[in-house]
């Protein structure tokens, strides 16, 4: 079969490639990563790294200024789906059908948390994510991520 995927002439870019930091005003300012206040920090050819700022209401304990586990799971599901559109080239229906989650350590309280996630693989009808969560230093992890994501409206290679 040959490639259907629409590929710009030589040296110039594609204007409708998926570019996170163009979607990012919007998608993250809607539903529940609008809610958490989920901000863009950086993408490149196949990661996303996105920042949850600290807030009272997400804490997971009363007596540390932690943020909560889910707040966090939530961060690395959203940086999860930018990396793979990202990889993709372009938007395409996915679904979360297995998302790790290792915790290292607690975050430090008051502290913002990153999450950066790679998409390593795709496949005609999954893509294979890894990444981490950090609070200011990627070389101290709060936790670490992999996840596997089905494609819902079509081979995601051909986007």
């Amino acid at each position: 079969m040959a490639d259907q995927t629409k590929h710009p002439e030589p040296g110039r870019s594609n204007p409708n490639r998926f570019d996170p930091s163009r979607a990012a005003p919007m998608l993250l300012s809607h539903g529940h990563a609008g809610w958490l206040g989920l901000e863009y920090c950086g993408h490149g050819a196949d990661w996303v790294e996105l920042k949850l700022p600290w807030r009272e209401d997400l804490l997971g304990e009363d007596d540390h200024e932690v943020l909560a586990s889910g707040p966090i799971i939530s961060l690395m599901d959203m940086a999860s789906g930018l990396c793979i559109w990202t990889k993709m080239g372009g938007f395409n229906a996915i679904a979360t059908l297995d998302l790790r989650v290792d915790y290292q350590r607690p975050a430090r309280e008051r502290a913002a948390v990153f999450g950066h996630a790679e998409c390593y693989r795709l496949t005609r009808s999954a893509a294979f994510v890894r990444g981490f969560a950090h609070d200011g230093d990627p070389d101290d992890p709060v936790a670490h991520i992999a996840g596997v994501f089905m494609s819902i409206g079509g081979d995601p290679r051909n986007v």
